[in-house]
């Protein structure tokens, strides 16, 4: 089956249509908004505490490192859920996948245990 231009018009549409909405919103809420401007309005917010010091000041790259880990991990628990919900139908097959992944995960796991990338000094 062939496809031609008026197959993908539906869709084209909607993306004009999202975004004229947006670019609408944001004009018309610039101009109905409120417009107040002051010197306390302009200085800097961080959780209600005064800002003090230098915002340039050096993070330890620990920090970074135990981030990016807990995002690496977190999202390769994500992948159990489907596996989990789906683990009667996937069969032997299935838990032999798991299994790999599980003991990929391991290796990774016990490898920046092993370069100490969770230790603080």
């Amino acid at each position: 089956m062939q496809s031609t231009q008026t197959d993908y018009f539906p869709i084209v549409m909607q993306l004009l249509l999202a975004v004229g909405f947006v670019v609408g919103t944001i004009i018309v809420s610039s101009f109905l908004g409120p417009k107040r401007k002051s010197a306390n309005k302009d200085k800097n917010f961080e959780c209600g505490i005064e800002s003090v010091g230098n915002a340039r000041m050096p993070f330890s790259v620990k920090y970074f490192l135990v981030a990016i880990l807990f995002v690496l991990f977190d999202v390769e628990v994500i992948f159990m859920y489907p596996w989990a919900v789906n683990f009667r139908e996937m069969g032997v097959e299935g838990l032999l996948k798991m299994g790999i992944f599980m003991i990929l995960l391991l290796v990774g796991f016990f490898y920046v245990m092993k370069k100490k990338g969770l230790e603080w000094e």
